[in-house]
């Protein structure tokens, strides 16, 4: 059931991704991700909300959500990939501000849901 679960999260957060970073990217002429950083940040605050939120029985909901949907939802790979692009195109500050940027907002995003979620549920 879990396998499942964590499936159908990725059918889910994968096109949701796409579509938001395509989305975000549209938007601005920059070389710097910001399509990427967006999902990644979103991602962590979900996650983060959801950890905050659980209360020992969430099991189902962590496989759906948590690894289904944000594993999908999130990427460290592009994330990794865009850093390096970013480094042989030259643009090295950028790559360094995507780095910075990108672990700091995700630590926020995640702690920011947890205190929230957890105050509100816990």
């Amino acid at each position: 059931m879990t396998v499942v679960l964590v499936v159908l999260g990725g059918m889910v957060g994968a096109p949701t991704r796409f579509l938001l970073d395509r989305a975000v990217g549209s938007r601005t002429d920059s070389e710097f991700p910001w399509g990427t950083l967006t999902v990644n940040v979103i991602g962590s605050l979900i996650l983060g909300a959801l950890v905050g939120a659980a209360t020992g029985s969430g099991s189902h909901v962590m496989a759906l959500v948590g690894t289904g949907f944000c594993g999908a939802l999130t990427t460290y790979s592009t994330f990794g990939y865009e850093t390096v692009r970013l480094v042989e195109d030259g643009v090295r500050l950028y790559a360094l501000a995507n780095v910075v940027i990108s672990v700091a907002a995700g630590i926020a995003a995640a702690a920011l849901g947890f205190a929230v979620a957890h105050a509100l549920f816990v």
